[in-house]
């Protein structure tokens, strides 16, 4: 899962939020201090726009929000200059996408900034005249959407796994092992699963504690201490979730027809110099999910899916690899998770088919 963007938006969430537990952390302007522009959305899409800003424009959080702020969460609320610029140029992209664009998101901050503080207004000729580069589609391509190719695609992923009859067999999963964040150290990790769609993840030993990420089957929440204060809750929603319910499913994968719809194959590309294919569905039929199959192994070798929030869509990256043959199936040890603001590494080193995960692993915690 995205856990290192998760786990931050909860630290924010908690941090905001008034000392008293509270039953619903969805809405931004209930969590967090001194909101004004992105009123009416999630707490957990809000720090999805906030990763949309820092990687639009090549900053960290601080450029918004006070140097003070780090290490004092209530300094986040603070005002200045860059908050109320980006204020205006919120109301500014959405003007245009307004009367210009018939209220489509066609512009985003994005468009303008790529990744610099001011906007990029001369031609860069090695940009022009470099190799180009095709980036994920994030939106659904023209491509064979028959059910035979699909299938032959994902039932070569199947054999590759072990074959049907061992894939269908696998109920449950736990595994250890480490995750690390970028230029972070590493704290230890836990997955367990259950068939059909039930997952729960645990950092172990972050800054403030263990942090919990669950998906029950029909609802994800985020579970982390802050400091000395009780446990809060972040519910995930939109794009999260979906990508909480696919992490979930594809612990099984004999169900991974099951867990996105208008299914289809597009053109042929690389990955690392490999040659691969691009599967893609949707599970809104508004945005894909990109699935990238290594053409000699048949292996899964990446996911890319979108995250929708008011200012654009924020992709997120699983790479797998590393597969081992645990109980005659092929699992990746090795998931590198990549996103606006952040990345993270899991590197497995204990995975254990059909283990006995009770169902409380997949409780929402109460009190809360």
């Amino acid at each position: 899962m995205e856990i290192g963007r998760l786990t931050a938006a909860i630290v924010a969430a908690a941090a905001f939020a008034s000392a008293q537990p509270s039953p619903d952390l969805r809405a931004a302007e209930k969590v967090f201090k001194n909101v004004q522009s992105l009123k009416g959305i999630s707490a957990n899409e809000f720090m999805a726009t906030m990763g949309f800003f820092t990687a639009s424009l090549g900053e960290s959080c601080t450029y918004c929000h006070l140097e003070e702020s780090g290490g004092n969460w209530e300094r986040y609320a603070d005002d200045n200059d860059h908050k109320r610029t980006a204020r205006t140029m919120i109301a500014m992209v959405g003007a245009i996408n307004k009367n210009f664009f018939g209220g489509r998101r066609e512009l985003t901050c994005y468009s303008c900034h790529r990744g610099m503080e001011k906007p990029q207004t001369t031609p860069d000729l090695e940009v022009v005249y470099g190799t180009p580069r095709f980036p994920p589609p994030d939106q659904m391509v023209r491509g064979d959407e028959s059910a035979a190719a699909v299938d032959a695609i994902i039932g070569k992923y199947i054999d590759a796994l072990g074959g049907s009859q061992r894939v269908s067999a696998l109920k449950s999963l736990a595994a250890k092992g480490t995750y690390q964040g970028y230029a972070a150290p590493k704290y230890s990790f836990e997955i367990y699963a259950n068939a059909p769609a039930q997952i729960t993840t645990v950092i172990h030993g972050g800054p403030d504690g263990d942090t919990v990420t669950t998906f029950d089957g029909r609802e994800g929440w985020i579970e982390a201490p802050l400091n000395d204060r009780p446990q809060r809750i972040m519910e995930l929603t939109g794009g999260d979730l979906v990508g909480a319910r696919m992490d979930a499913m594809l612990a099984f994968p004999a169900a991974i027809k099951d867990t996105l719809h208008q299914w289809r194959v597009g053109t042929p590309s690389t990955i690392d110099d490999r040659d691969v294919r691009l599967v893609q569905g949707t599970s809104d039929g508004r945005y894909p999910v990109n699935l990238y199959f290594d053409d000699e192994s048949g292996l899964l070798v990446r996911i890319v899916r979108y995250s929708d929030t008011p200012v654009g869509l924020g992709p997120t990256q699983i790479d797998y690899a590393d597969y081992r043959e645990v109980a005659g199936i092929k699992i990746p040890f090795k998931r590198t998770v990549i996103w606006l603001d952040g990345r993270a590494t899991i590197l497995l080193n204990e995975v254990t088919a059909n283990a006995n995960v009770e169902g409380t692993r997949f409780a929402r915690p109460t009190g809360r």
